[in-house]
């Protein structure tokens, strides 16, 4: 894939905004470490050796026969317990042995091993304490981070892609096509989202891809205004003229000459478009209608801690409030910095 010299200005333009380039790479980091959250926070081992055997409990299910394990009810059918495992191994002294990840904690099962019910605060065992059902906090902001940023990004691509194709064709081709889509953008805009999303959420049980695809009925609107005002603006200049008339075909038109001249509010939209949809994804988790129990939600842990009985666990709203504002401060840094390096009166791009 070839970079054009002016592409490759504004990326360096970016690199010297210190404030979005350092921002992008603490959140790029982020977003990798995240991607691995099963071997950062998870009660399942990441390696077990065990009679000279190697064991990937994260790939596949294994139960405590399989390491010579009983609970407490004397049945070895039920998976086995690998921070119970590890301290055995330490006390045997042999050859066997257990590589746990960093939190040996997920984000779903509760944590019963405290004299006194839960939420618990912070301690060496839980470094952000626990919730009001004894579930390890650092493990659900980490995989909430996960699960917002995914669903983010996802939501954002689905919807600039079909916003490009339709407002790009409703500058290009114009006439006909552009009135009746017009107007048709205009009416569906009109219907309130957050309504939408209740009254679908009452007949079907919202699940990632399920609300991906009732927010991207709504996310491609906003997109189709700017490539429409673009393709209108550029298809009148002279260079795109100058290529019609040397008889160059439409596709060559549309990908060749207008889109790379129409791709700034693309690029620069984007990483506000990206908080946009983390503050829909959390404001839908605290309503109650966005994913269900018990999947990891920044929104869900806000309600928690936001609850009477809760308003003194002061870790509860810390941690997740934290997260959030850290999160969309990075996005929006980055996306400062990308609209200052790719602001197009400063570079221009005819072929």
């Amino acid at each position: 894939m070839r970079i054009d010299p002016i592409t490759r200005k504004r990326l360096r333009r970016f690199r010297r905004l210190k404030r979005g380039y350092y921002s992008f790479l603490i959140l790029a980091g982020f977003t990798a470490l995240s991607l691995f959250s099963n071997y950062i926070a998870n009660r399942r081992a990441i390696v077990v050796s065990y009679q000279d055997s190697l064991y990937f409990p994260t790939f596949r299910f294994h139960d405590m026969a399989t390491f010579g394990q009983q609970d407490e009810y004397g049945f070895d059918d039920v998976e086995a317990d690998y921070t119970a495992l590890q301290q055995t191994f330490r006390q045997d002294g042999g050859r066997n042995w257990v590589l746990m990840p960093l939190v040996p904690f997920d984000p779903y099962e509760p944590d019963f091993e405290y004299d006194h019910p839960p939420p618990n605060p912070p301690d060496r065992r839980h470094w952000f304490g626990t919730d009001s059902q004894g579930r390890d906090v650092f493990a659900r902001l980490l995989y909430g981070f996960r699960i917002s940023i995914l669903f983010a990004v996802s939501l954002v691509v689905v919807g600039e892609v079909i916003g490009t194709i339709v407002g790009s064709m409703q500058g290009f081709l114009g006439g006909r096509f552009d009135i009746f889509s017009q107007r048709f953008i205009e009416i569906w805009s009109t219907l309130p989202f957050l309504y939408v999303v209740i009254l679908l959420a009452t007949f079907f049980k919202p699940s990632f891809l399920s609300l991906l695809a009732i927010m991207t009925l709504f996310e491609w609107i906003r997109m189709t205004y700017y490539m429409r005002t673009e393709i209108y603006r550029e298809k009148t200049k002279e260079y795109c003229l100058a290529a019609r008339s040397f008889g160059a075909s439409r596709r060559r038109l549309i990908f060749r000459h207008l889109l790379p001249n129409c791709m700034t509010p693309l690029v620069t939209i984007t990483p506000f478009a990206i908080v946009g949809a983390i503050s829909v994804l959390t404001a839908l988790d605290y309503l109650g209608y966005g994913l269900p129990a018990p999947t990891p939600s920044w929104g869900e842990m806000i309600d928690q801690a936001m609850d009477s009985s809760n308003r003194d666990k002061i870790w509860l709203s810390v941690a997740p409030f934290t997260a959030i504002s850290v999160t969309l401060l990075l996005v929006t840094l980055i996306g400062e910095a990308i609209r200052e390096a790719f602001d197009p009166k400063q570079y221009a791009h005819y072929t």
